[in-house]
């Protein structure tokens, strides 16, 4: 059996990270015959030297034909790399923007999971952690406030600004069903997060919600309020395991959860189209001040990698067993710079990407 897998390497350090988490995924499934055939495409930066565009039609449809994507991290310094010279609409992040809208990317999947090992580096008191927390935020990604009608106007000599917040019971549906597709694969609880007291529109999300929670009758279904959720996120974070939410609430959320786990290195990310079709990359960015210097932390790509397994190819196995080498690496006291700790050994990205693989 064999996957087409369309890879990003990205700008900055994007080919490092990618490079050592196509090792680990070609580890991990080579036991059972299943074969990788990966296509390299540019996109970002590397694309605009390439090509003159941060996204090709070429690459578009390469990626459309694949059965998922691999990406790393893309753009450069916004300050002194010329790709931030040019009109907004030929930079970098522009191709991403596009890349999203073309594979109709609806659903971000935004994973944050405390490490046993990485536990002095999270803000919360300890009571407040206890045994740790493993969450998955699902937050829509193409409607609401950021993509409805707006507009600037002046009125009687006092300017006045519109944001239109807009969702129909269809974009609600859909992300529903991705959050209560996740929940069965982990403890099949979700929570889902709105602003029901005060919004028509999540007046009409919950109701849709609640319609989708009829077909999974084995997932526990709670709703919360946006401002309880961000309080309760620093007060009980074990408590949550799925939360699905829309565009605006879910991009302050999975930051806050982001802030909780100690270090953004860590944080894989996947944005997911209907079907099972996703891209998956790290969270944070491409750092090109330490680009090239075999430094970064491969960890967060190799957890999307982890997640691309599980998700969209139901590879749930040999997804267990990335995560779990994962964490036998970090209690065996390896670290790379960015999470390095006293009494640690610190190893560079491509030692990492060898220490993983070989605990497979």
């Amino acid at each position: 059996m064999s996957y087409r897998v369309a890879v990003i390497k990205g700008d900055g350090i994007g080919p490092e990270i990618v490079t050592e988490a196509m090792k680990v995924i070609d580890k991990a499934v080579s036991k059972k015959g299943i074969a990788f055939e990966y296509t390299q495409v540019l996109m970002g930066g590397a694309s605009i030297d390439a090509y003159g565009k941060p996204l090709t039609d070429e690459t578009l449809e390469i990626c459309k034909n694949s059965d998922a994507v691999l990406m790393g991290s893309i753009g450069g310094n916004t300050t002194t790399s010329p790709w931030y010279q040019l009109p907004a609409n030929l930079r970098p992040e522009a191709g991403l923007l596009a890349l999203r809208k073309g594979l109709n990317l609806f659903a971000n999947m935004r994973p944050a999971y405390l490490y046993e090992e990485l536990k002095d580096a999270c803000p919360l008191k300890e009571e407040i952690i206890k045994d740790g927390f493993d969450m998955v935020i699902m937050r829509e990604l193409t409607g609401g406030l950021y993509f409805g009608e707006r507009k600037t106007v002046e009125e009687n000599g006092v300017w006045k600004a519109y944001d239109s917040l807009t969702y129909d019971e269809n974009e609600i549906r859909r992300i529903a069903i991705k959050a209560f597709d996740i929940a069965m694969k982990r403890s099949k609880k979700v929570i889902s997060v709105d602003k029901a007291n005060v919004l028509d529109s999540s007046r009409l999300w919950r109701k849709v919600v609640e319609e989708v929670a009829k077909d999974y009758p084995e997932v526990t279904l709670e709703h919360m309020l946006v401002d309880n959720c961000a309080m309760q996120l620093v007060y009980d974070p074990g408590q949550f395991d799925v939360i699905l939410t829309e565009n605006m609430f879910g991009d302050i959320l999975s930051d806050e959860a982001s802030m909780i786990t100690g270090s953004i290195g860590m944080l894989s990310s996947a944005s997911m189209a209907e079907g099972k079709f996703g891209l998956y990359e790290p969270s944070h960015g491409s750092a090109p001040d330490i680009a090239g210097q075999n430094i970064a932390n491969p960890i967060a790509t190799i957890l999307s990698a982890a997640m691309m397994l599980r998700y969209s190819f139901d590879l749930d196995e040999e997804a267990d067993a990335i995560e779990t080498a994962v964490k036998q690496v970090l209690a065996e006291g390896y670290r790379t710079v960015d999470i390095m700790a006293e009494g640690c050994t610190k190893v560079g990205t491509v030692e990492m990407g060898d220490l993983i693989a070989a605990r497979l």
